[in-house]
C-alpha cells in the first residue's frame, strides 16, 4: 500500500471509512491492481457496483464519446441519453405507464421514493398519511431522512432526533407488518433481500403476502432495488421471482457501472403524482451517466448476463456449501445469484476479509460475524473456484474459534 496516499487521505479525506489496506491504481475485468503490481481477485465489485468488471469497453466507449460532445445542461432541457434510458428501465420492468426521476444515489432514489409515496397519499387520502413502515436491519441510505427509515438503532444515536414518519417492524413478519399498519400509515418500503443487513432472504411468501397487505389497505409498496436490481440475483429485479410487483423501485449501483446515477421508477398513479416543482436535482441523469447505463443495460442483455449469473451464483454457492461442512468456523451460507453471505461462528469476519486481501482476494465484512461475495456478473467458474480456495485457505486459521477479533 502506498504510504503517501494512505498519509494524504488519513490527514485530509474524513474519517467515516474503516478502510482495508489497499491502494488500487488500474482495474480490468475481474481484477484490480495495487501501485506495486500485486494482482487482486475481485468479489466485491465496488459493492455490487461494477457487474461489468472493472474498465469494460463498452462502457468506456460510452462515456468517452458522450463526454466529447456533451456533459451536462442541467434538467431545464430534455437530452437523449435520459429519454433512452427511462424507457429502458421502464422496458425491462415491462411498466407501460412507468415514469423514471433520475438522480444520483441509491439514498437520493430512497429520499425521491418516500416523497412520491407521501405525495400521492395526500392526493389520495389527504394529509394524514405520512409514516412509512420498514424493516429492522434494512438499509436504505445515509441522508437525515433514508437514515430514519434504516432500520439499525446503531446508526440513529449521532443523529437524532430524526425526521419522523417511520415504523419498523421485523422482516419476512407479515403479522407484525400487518399490526403496524393503521390509519397515518402511507406505504411500506422493503429490500427485496436485505444487502447490508446480511444478505437476508426472506420466505417466498413474504413479498406477495406484502403486496396483498399494500393492496388491502391501499398503501404504496416501494422496492428498494439499489443492490438487488439489474441482474444481481439472477433477475433483472429482485422482486421478480416472487411475483409481487411493487408500485415505486429505487435502483442504483450497478446502473453505471461506477459512475454515478440513481433511479426512482414509479407506475400507475405513483408514476403521476410529482408536478414540477416537487423534486429536482441538479446533476441527476446527467448525459454522460445516462450514456453509461444504456451501456451497461444493452450488454448486461447482449450477453446474456442476468441468466448467467443465476447459473454461476449456484457454482458459487455449491462451493461456499462446501465450506460450511469442511470448517468449524462456517456456520451457514444464504444469499440468491451473485449476491452470498457466509455467515461464520465469531465475530472475526473483518480478520478474515483481511487476510484474504493479503491474499489477493477481496470480499467484504458485512457484519462482525458475516462475510459478503458479490462479484461482477462476468465471474467464470474458475474464478470462483479460485476464490473459495483463498478462503478455505484463511478459513483453517479460524477453526475452532482460536481468533475472535
Amino acid at each position: 500500500m502506498s504510504a503517501d496516499v494512505k498519509s494524504l487521505s488519513d490527514s485530509h479525506v474524513m474519517n467515516t471509512y474503516r478502510r482495508y489496506p489497499a491502494t488500487f491504481v488500474d482495474g480490468s475485468g475481474m481484477y484490480l491492481y495495487d501501485a506495486s503490481g500485486k494482482k487482486y481477485l475481485d468479489f466485491v465489485a465496488g459493492i455490487a457496483v461494477v457487474s461489468l468488471g472493472h474498465s469494460h469497453p463498452k462502457v468506456t466507449e460510452a462515456v468517452s464519446s458522450q463526454v466529447t460532445r456533451l456533459a451536462h445542461v442541467s434538467n431545464l432541457y430534455y437530452t437523449e441519453p435520459m429519454a433512452r434510458l427511462a424507457e429502458k428501465l421502464c422496458d425491462l420492468l415491462g411498466w407501460e405507464d412507468g415514469r423514471v426521476f433520475f438522480c444520483n444515489s441509491g439514498a437520493e432514489a430512497n429520499e425521491c421514493a418516500i416523497k412520491l409515496v407521501r405525495k400521492r397519499s395526500r392526493l389520495e387520502f389527504g394529509q394524514g398519511r405520512f409514516e412509512t413502515i420498514a424493516a429492522f436491519d434494512s438499509f436504505h441510505g445515509r441522508t437525515l431522512e433514508t437514515l430514519a427509515a434504516t432500520g439499525q438503532p446503531k446508526k440513529w444515536e449521532p443523529f437524532t432526533p430524526l425526521p419522523p414518519g417511520f415504523r419498523h417492524v421485523s422482516y419476512d413478519d407479515l403479522p407484525a407488518l400487518e399490526e403496524a399498519v393503521n390509519d397515518s400509515v402511507c406505504s411500506v418500503l422493503l429490500e427485496p433481500i436485505q444487502g447490508e443487513g446480511g444478505v437476508v432472504v426472506p420466505s417466498p411468501d413474504y413479498l406477495p403476502g406484502v403486496r396483498k397487505i399494500c393492496d388491502a389497505h391501499d398503501l404504496g409498496f416501494i422496492a428498494d432495488e439499489v443492490q438487488t436490481g439489474l441482474g444481481r440475483t439472477g433477475e433483472w429485479f429482485g422482486f421478480q421471482e416472487s411475483g409481487a410487483v411493487p408500485d415505486v423501485i429505487t435502483l442504483a449501483k450497478a446502473l453505471a457501472n461506477g459512475l454515478p446515477i440513481g433511479a426512482c421508477v414509479a407506475r400507475g398513479d405513483h408514476a403521476e403524482a410529482f408536478e414540477p416543482g416537487d423534486h429536482a436535482t441538479t446533476l441527476g441523469g446527467g448525459p454522460i451517466v445516462c450514456a453509461a447505463a444504456l451501456a451497461v443495460l444493452d450488454t448486461l442483455e447482449s450477453e446474456g448476463l442476468v441468466p448467467r449469473a443465476k447459473e454461476i451464483g449456484k457454482y458459487l454457492g455449491v462451493l461456499l456449501d462446501g465450506l460450511n461442512g469442511s470448517h468449524s468456523s462456517v456456520t451457514g451460507v444464504r444469499g440468491k445469484g451473485l449476491l452470498l453471505a457466509v455467515q461464520l461462528s465469531g465475530d472475526f469476519a473483518r480478520k478474515v476479509a483481511e487476510d484474504c486481501l493479503e491474499q489477493g482476494l477481496l470480499i467484504n465484512d458485512v457484519g462482525p460475524s458475516t462475510l459478503r461475495l458479490c462479484p461482477p456478473l462476468i465471474a467464470e467458474e474458475e474464478q470462483c473456484t479460485q476464490a473459495v480456495s483463498i478462503l478455505s485457505e484463511v478459513l483453517s486459521k479460524f477453526d475452532g474459534n482460536e481468533v475472535s477479533s
